[in-house]
């Protein structure tokens, strides 16, 4: 596990519009980077389609969005087509960003445990470091506290 102002876990994994993305790569350009459980569930699609309205925002400070999730390209191709999403959703089915980032949790629901991501948001800086971090996300007012926190930078 990490804290606050320390290095953000670099990763390399297939994104949508058949790109690559290296987290690396990006900078000096900040970057949220949002994990989520499932494509085209409820409180993820509300979540995505939020960081899409928000983008021109985002856009005007520098700042990218990556979504990210275990689900494989298709379902990422299918849902920003079918939902007009405007960032890019990364595959990490094999789920290595998600074990460095420490999201890949154990959760209950209708009294079953299982592993699954707990929805997570990242902060990272202009020099790749993890500015600030939001867990166990709930959807409504996120996207415009991770913008808040984006201007403060």
């Amino acid at each position: 596990m990490f804290e606050l102002l320390d290095p953000a876990p670099d990763f390399t994994l297939p994104a949508t519009g058949d790109a690559t993305i290296t987290l690396s790569d990006i900078r000096p350009s900040p970057v949220v980077l949002f994990f989520y459980p499932r494509d085209n569930t409820p409180g993820c699609t509300k979540e995505a389609i939020g960081f899409t309205e928000a983008l021109a925002e985002f856009d005007a400070l520098g700042v990218k969005i990556i979504g990210i999730s275990k689900d494989d390209m298709a379902s990422h191709e299918k849902f920003v087509a079918k939902k007009e999403l405007g960032m890019p959703l990364v595959s990490d089915a094999e789920g290595d960003a998600c074990e460095r980032y420490g999201v890949w949790k154990e959760k209950k629901m209708y009294g079953k445990t299982f592993m699954g991501i707990e929805r997570s948001t990242f902060l990272i800086d202009t020099e790749g470091r993890v500015a600030a971090m939001w867990r166990k996300v709930k959807v409504d007012g996120h996207v415009a506290e991770v913008l808040e926190a984006a201007k403060a930078l």
